[in-house]
């Protein structure tokens, strides 16, 4: 279900009336988690099952963490975070240390060879029975799901360890491998399986490995299910924090799961921290007429940006870049300046329409974008595009490979590492990961420039604004092209191809300039003029009049493929 279609304002127009005569009660999570498994399910109902699936066993696995002591099996001494104060609080995270209690004392006694702690000696023995149901139905039941029958059964063996050996790391370690091994399988299985396959034919051996469907169950189809990237990454942070004690155990199972599958930020984020977004379902909401038009300007400027710029510039980009052979250097140019601007609008107001649904009902979502294509170095522009995202890898990836701690080197092979890693969430493409890596040694090459005092004071800002726009628009060129070919071709002709006539709408350019001219503004003095009611006002009503009467229509998310 998309945000700019009439079964969403049909959704909208049932769920927010019910939800707010709801809040009152219990009810409004319940209201609010059965909204977003029909917003989900609006797409494709059996693939809830992965959601729910992966909601339900992080939820069990911080459970079961929660029944085992910190020192004994949990965070090594240099893995957790900073000590509490001798009030109690910890003053890096602002949240109390775990109270391990006697409960936690006995998870580490053993009655024999079962632990003594109950929960923990009833997991072990139902996960202990599980496997062996698991191993037994793979030997005897259809071979298509023998593969999937296996892999559960190695991934229960490890939940009984857990249990038996009362390690919260093993709970962890399960929670990451579980969720990335969905990501793997649905987003990357048949990337490596093609690559692996043309390895093996070059080698001149006869062998070939299956496609990834022939493992799905009777009935299902494999495709990538939308928001699959986002979900788990979201879900995954809730047992990273809980294990390094930066956020409290969620003891409501249909709060922590409205949590995982908020509608709004479902598809497409942005992706929320347990410790902002889980606190919001804990108090009651309360109706402000102030949310409602917040949340309603919000949404109107996402739908502008998706409907009247980046629907109208991926006609001229598609034109471009579906054959890239037959155009010269200046239309294959202006069509990555235009990609440039389609994907910042397309995302950016996507995350603002999900910002808005969740504001009309008195929840605030974190900030995706800010002005990205103003950032005056490579590392200012990853702190204003997908923030979301990049605080992801920053703090879950980037520093638990140590960061900036151990030197320089050390240093650069982190951010190589994080900056790949980070393109290949994006796609199975080769040229997502060249993407990532041009955004890594980017950042690498021009890190000691951008801290510099000449740097910072004497280079002119629009001189470093405008560079930075360009580096960034080189990349995009491998992130957009159908293949690492296609994006050489383009990069050959941009440099060697005749400067042509590039057939561009001068509509295209205008609604480009005004856009980046507003966000000039609003990061001059002119910005307390722009907050001014009268002008808001002006602006909304331009934006729906072009909306009512130019706007290019409809079209998926570019995000919803990640």
């Amino acid at each position: 279900m998309l945000f700019h279609t009439r079964p969403f304002a049909v959704f909208m127009l049932v769920v927010v009336p019910v939800f707010y005569a709801l809040r009152r009660t219990p009810l409004w999570i319940p209201w609010l988690l059965c909204a977003s498994y029909f917003f989900y399910g609006w797409w494709n109902p059996a693939y809830l099952l992965l959601v729910a699936y992966s909601t339900a066993l992080d939820y069990l696995l911080v459970t079961l963490m929660e029944r085992c002591p910190r020192l004994a099996g949990g965070a090594r001494a240099e893995d957790r975070p900073p000590a509490p104060n001798p009030g109690g609080v910890n003053p890096a995270t602002g949240a109390s240390p775990p109270k391990l209690g006697e409960r936690g004392a006995r998870a580490v006694e053993r009655n024999g060879f079962l632990p003594a702690d109950n929960v923990l000696k009833s997991a072990f023995l139902v996960s202990t029975i599980l496997v062996v149901a698991l191993i037994a139905g793979a030997l005897a039941g259809p071979e298509t799901l023998r593969p999937t029958l296996f892999v559960f059964s190695g991934l229960v063996l490890l939940m009984a360890v857990g249990a038996r050996q009362g390690s919260r790391r093993i709970w962890l370690l399960i929670s990451i491998v579980n969720n990335l091994a969905l990501l793997l399988f649905f987003k990357y299985a048949r990337f490596v399986i093609e690559n692996l396959n043309h390895l093996l034919s070059s080698l001149g051996t006869s062998a070939h490995l299956p496609d990834p469907s022939a493992l799905m169950p009777y009935g299902f189809a494999y495709v990538l299910p939308v928001g699959i990237s986002f979900f788990t990454f979201q879900s995954m942070s809730y047992t990273i924090d809980y294990y390094f004690g930066k956020v409290e155990r969620e003891p409501n199972f249909l709060r922590f799961a409205t949590f995982v599958c908020f509608f709004p930020q479902l598809m497409a984020g942005p992706i929320e921290r347990a410790r902002n977004l889980l606190p919001q379902f804990h108090r009651v909401p309360v109706f402000r007429l102030r949310n409602v038009t917040d949340g309603l300007s919000l949404f109107l400027v996402g739908l502008f940006k998706k409907l009247a710029l980046a629907n109208y510039l991926s006609l001229y980009v598609e034109r471009i870049y579906d054959n890239p052979g037959r155009f010269g250097a200046s239309a294959l140019m202006l069509a990555t300046f235009a990609f440039a601007w389609q994907i910042f609008c397309d995302f950016s107001g996507y995350t603002d329409m999900a910002r808005g649904v969740a504001k009309m009902m008195g929840f605030d979502l974190i900030l995706n974008f800010n002005n990205p294509y103003l950032a005056t170095g490579l590392g200012d522009f990853w702190s204003r595009w997908h923030i979301s995202l990049s605080t992801w890898f920053r703090d879950y990836v980037y520093i638990p490979l140590g960061g900036s701690r151990h030197g320089v080197w050390t240093t650069y092979r982190n951010l190589l590492i994080t900056f790949l890693i980070s393109g290949v969430w994006h796609g199975a493409n080769w040229t997502f990961a060249i993407w990532g890596l041009l955004h890594g040694f980017g950042v690498i090459l021009t890190r000691g420039l951008e801290r510099s005092p000449f740097y910072r004071d004497r280079v002119p800002k629009l001189l470093k604004q405008a560079w930075v726009f360009v580096y960034v628009c080189f990349a995009w060129i491998f992130f957009r092209a159908t293949s690492v070919s296609d994006a050489l071709l383009i990069v050959d002709r941009i440099f060697r191809a005749a400067w042509t006539n590039p057939q561009v709408p001068a509509l295209m350019l205008a609604l480009v300039a005004v856009v980046w001219l507003y966000q000039f503004a609003c990061e001059s003095r002119l910005r307390s003029v722009l907050r001014l009611g009268s002008v808001r006002v002006a602006l909304a009503v331009g934006m729906m009049l072009y909306l009512c009467f130019c706007s290019s229509g409809g079209g998926s998310f570019i995000y919803f493929q990640f």
